[in-house]
């Protein structure tokens, strides 16, 4: 039997991390996504258990101002992307309203810090989210193309096909036969009807 879920990666985060905290005893509070402020000031021993404690969890410390910013436009890019419902602005609009810097000084600070642009990580989420939803079987490629916020199917295809070396067309095949093919181990009746 094969179980699909659904993850908000945001909560899950924030749990793991309020968890953590309330375990070490220490007195805070959580701000936006990803940010914490402590009322004492932590010794350097602390600091370093509670990042060991959260590298278990592969939540890591990020220790220079413009890093925890390009972590929060990849987190407000993950929110956009993975949002169950569309959002009806453009992501250069949607991220600078977010974070409330202007897109042009963004822009350049992510290609910067993590050697890539802000267009490229976006469709990289839409291509990860579009394979989820295709896994999941509950949607048309149509319905997934318009939930990612694409012209149409065939500019989800392109992009699906520069990222992935297949199409979404080809992928549904792929998961239809590795389904047909564990349900066939599952159940062996199945190979004589």
């Amino acid at each position: 039997m094969k179980m699909y879920v659904k993850f908000d990666f945001n909560a899950l985060c924030k749990k793991v991390l309020d968890e953590k905290l309330k375990e070490h005893g220490l007195k805070y509070r959580l701000l936006n996504f990803g940010e914490v402020e402590f009322y004492e000031p932590l010794t350097q021993e602390q600091h370093n258990l509670f990042k060991k404690n959260l590298e278990e969890y592969g939540i890591e410390i990020i220790e220079s101002q413009k890093s925890a910013l390009v972590q929060k436009i990849k987190d407000a890019i993950v929110e956009l992307v993975f949002s169950d419902e569309i959002i009806p602005v453009k992501a250069s609009i949607y991220i600078s309203e977010k974070l409330n810097h202007s897109y042009g000084y963004l822009s350049n600070l992510f290609s910067e810090v993590a050697y890539t642009s802000i267009e490229n990580f976006i469709i990289l989420q839409k291509i990860e989210h579009a394979k989820a939803l295709i896994i999941r079987n509950k949607q048309s490629l149509t319905e997934i193309a318009h939930k990612l916020n694409y012209s149409s199917v065939a500019h989800l295809s392109t992009q699906f096909k520069n990222t992935t070396g297949i199409t979404p067309s080809q992928f549904q095949k792929i998961i239809g036969r590795r389904r047909r093919a564990q349900s066939k181990v599952i159940n062996p009746k199945m190979q004589y009807e």
